[in-house]
């Protein structure tokens, strides 16, 4: 199934916001974020789950349509008390360009039932927090209507029972598997996880540069001030950029069809990679 593109397919920044704070959304929209993840799962206590979820469903409907299409939507993971509500809620807005982010994402199987309840319009996030799910990650990142992958690493520690030391090494073979999975797929890199010191912005620099070394095209903010770090080190180079307009302007002369460009062979998906990268310089 073809899914049409939406800010979610290359957003560098991807600024988290508890769903049980919804004077927050409009704060952290009018960021430099270029998504929002508004969370169900673990910003949210056991308590105030329905009443979070109620108030999203509130305000979804205050959104325009653009703030929609930067909203991805963190729900519950399969099994738990509260997914099978979340679901439902998101099912109405899944075809108003809302994207869902599935956690503990592990069976490439239990996601594709969640996109048949979804609906034919929904794009999914696989958050992968674990073994299994890297272990899945080839099959998680083919799944329909996955349109990119995310590492959770903190939680992929636990699994694991790894400390990893503050470059994180340990977890190159974690980071390389995930890429590689993108790609195999013909996805949009993936995203990388967050940096939990929000007032260090070295170690946010530093965190950031690895996930663009290991081809990571976006990164999880906790915190507005991450925001902009993130962005300048994940943004376009000014070689990107002039290659992006060279190959919007080539294509224009091919009218949609495939074409050669400095020996590769450009398509809609590079085309559609190069509009993301003009859009971002229009931003």
């Amino acid at each position: 199934m073809s899914i049409l593109l939406s800010p979610v397919h290359h957003a560098r920044s991807f600024l988290f916001t508890p769903a049980s704070r919804p004077e927050r959304f409009a704060k952290a929209l009018a960021s430099e974020a270029d998504c929002i993840i508004i969370d169900l799962e673990d910003a949210v206590g056991v308590d105030s789950k329905d009443s979070a979820r109620a108030q999203l469903a509130q305000h979804l409907p205050l959104m325009t349509p653009g703030q929609r299409a930067r909203t991805v939507v963190r729900v519950n993971a399969i099994g738990t008390p509260w997914h099978e509500a979340d679901i439902a809620l998101l099912r109405d807005w899944t075809h108003q360009d809302v994207t869902v982010m599935l956690p503990k994402s592990e069976d490439a199987d239990a996601l594709r039932h969640v996109a048949d309840q979804l609906g034919r319009h929904a794009r999914l996030i696989a958050l992968i927090e674990s073994l299994a799910g890297l272990d899945a990650a080839n099959a998680l990142a083919s799944a329909p209507q996955v349109v990119r992958l995310a590492f959770g690493h903190l939680d992929f520690q636990l699994d694991l029972g790894m400390r990893a030391s503050p470059d994180e090494p340990e977890l190159a073979f974690a980071r390389n598997a995930l890429v590689a999975a993108s790609r195999r797929a013909g996805l949009p890199a993936p995203i990388d996880g967050v940096t939990t010191r929000t007032d260090d912005a070295e170690r946010l620099a530093a965190d950031t540069r690895r996930a663009r070394a290991f081809g990571f095209g976006g990164k999880l903010c906790i915190h507005p001030n991450q925001v902009v770090g993130v962005n300048e080190v994940m943004g376009d180079t000014e070689d990107e950029k002039a290659w992006a307009h060279r190959v919007i302007e080539e294509a224009a002369k091919h009218g949609g069809a495939a074409f050669r460009l400095d020996g590769r062979m450009v398509d809609l998906p590079v085309i559609r990679a190069a509009e993301a990268i003009v859009e971002r310089t229009r931003r």
